[in-house]
């Protein structure tokens, strides 16, 4: 069998020090950086996003920041095309491919690949609005019961986005969501190692997201967003404004809340991301955990390549 390139995944939540440590691998060690942090990726966002600062990213270039403006989108499957061409360029070169960040969805995207779900039709869709006013949501639900019985089970009868969704899926490809959801893409031809850094304690956690956040306030955040604001064409629905940190300032600068308030939810915000993250990670299997901080980190991970 022909034996599979490395690849390293370093994941973990936010504040947790995987950039620092990303960075000394890929100085010391034959390591090139893919970012997998989906607000990283925007243009004008580098304080709340803790993006690496420009003499960071001069010692230790990281693919995938920068790499659109905050008004364009970005999806996992995009993420998942730029990353295996980056991760081939960089093996072709005879260096180790790492992935840094904790945008999970990413992550998963990457190992699992993407089910091939149809892109929405927004006829079919209205069609499908329009028979929900004559018959009702409840006999939409039946209709799923019957073509994706384990759909049904799984979307309540007052979701009427994702049941609309779920008939959509089946009437643009004639098969459920549940057969089309089934589909993996092959296995990437790599053999990846995967690490996780997080301090043990989750108070460490909160401190830490706590005095950093601190820090992107005194750097000047509020003026970053101030100039997104003053754009003009940027709003709180877009997926960069919905960054952590982002919403809160931009609410702040709404007049919808005092300072004190957009520093207390901007935390808040950013420790559930954390919770969230750190969920992620215990449900991933084949991970070697890292503790925040540990002298040991650099020599663990390097005891693989």
């Amino acid at each position: 069998m022909t034996k599979y390139p490395t690849a390293l995944f370093l994941m973990g939540p936010t504040a947790s020090g995987k950039t620092d440590l990303a960075i000394k691998l890929a100085q010391q060690c034959k390591c090139e950086i893919i970012s997998v942090d989906s607000a990283l990726i925007y243009k004008g966002m580098d304080i709340g996003t803790a993006k690496p600062t420009a003499e960071e990213l001069q010692k230790a270039p990281h693919a995938l920041v920068n790499i659109i403006d905050p008004l364009e989108s970005y999806s996992a499957g995009d993420f998942r095309c730029d990353a295996l061409r980056l991760m081939k360029e960089i093996t072709v070169r005879g260096n180790t491919p790492l992935l840094v960040g904790g945008t999970m969805l990413y992550y998963k995207a990457l190992v699992d690949g993407l089910s091939p779900l149809p892109s929405a039709d927004s006829v079919i869709r209205a069609e499908i609005e329009k028979e929900a006013e004559v018959k009702g949501w409840q006999a939409m639900h039946d209709l799923l019961k019957e073509i994706d019985p384990v759909s049904a089970a799984r979307i309540h009868v007052n979701d009427p986005q994702r049941l609309s969704r779920a008939i959509e899926v089946y009437r643009i490809s004639g098969k459920s969501l549940t057969e089309l959801t089934e589909i993996k893409s092959e296995p990437i031809p790599y053999n990846i190692k995967q690490f996780a850094i997080a301090p043990t304690e989750k108070s460490v956690l909160h401190e830490r997201i706590e005095r950093r956040f601190d820090l992107m306030l005194k750097a000047g955040f509020e003026k970053e967003v101030r100039a997104l604001y003053d754009r003009g064409d940027l709003h709180l629905d877009l997926p960069s404004m919905r960054c952590v940190g982002y919403r809160q300032m931009w609410e702040y600068l709404q007049g919808t809340m005092d300072y004190d308030e957009m520093v207390f939810r901007g935390i808040v915000a950013t420790r559930q991301l954390a919770k969230r993250q750190m969920t992620w990670l215990r449900g991933w299997k084949d991970i070697t955990w890292l503790e925040s901080g540990s002298e040991d980190n650099f020599d663990l991970i390097k005891a693989v390549l």
